[in-house]
């Protein structure tokens, strides 16, 4: 049977694939510790232009070589939700109390830090618009991190009537 033309998009869909097959031959030949626990995940998404987004998170990372190799902090799954006037970052950074947590917010980049005992958490987000440092919330309920940024506003542009001469 022949092979159908893939789809714009679906190059991600190989990707992932062939980093599937990377991790299970790493499994094979024993190069990850054992007794750890591993998470790899990603998470697809379309973005802004309808082009799919590819985002990985865990612990389970390539090195320079492009094997995987373990590492100690967790990067956690982030859900980035943009509406008209304000974006919400949800993280899930389980095992930690609100106090392991730290944050630290420029106008593009939101940066997640949290640890407690063997449990330790990175990732630096970046923000689809730019954001207001005032008014914004973070709670921690259940392993949950929700993180409410108010957007920067544009400035419209003042209309001016012109008189015809």
């Amino acid at each position: 049977m022949a092979r159908r033309k893939k789809e714009p998009g679906f190059d991600d869909f190989d990707w992932i694939e062939e980093e599937m097959r990377k991790l299970l031959r790493a499994f094979d030949i024993g190069e990850l510790r054992e007794g750890e626990p591993l998470i790899y995940g990603f998470n697809v998404r379309i973005g802004p232009e309808g082009e799919p987004i590819v985002e990985q998170f865990g612990n389970v990372k390539p090195d320079e070589e492009g094997k995987p190799s373990l590492s100690d902090t967790r990067e956690p799954l982030v859900d980035v939700i943009e509406r008209e006037e304000d974006i919400t970052v949800m993280a899930e950074i389980p095992g930690v109390d609100k106090e392991d947590i730290k944050l630290h917010l420029t106008e593009t980049t939101l940066t997640i830090d949290a640890g407690r005992g063997d449990k330790s958490y990175h990732r630096k987000i970046k923000l689809p618009a730019q954001v207001k440092k005032e008014g914004a919330k973070a709670h921690y309920k259940n392993g949950v991190l929700e993180v409410v940024l108010k957007k920067v506003e544009k400035s419209k542009p003042k209309e001016t009537e012109l008189k015809v001469e």
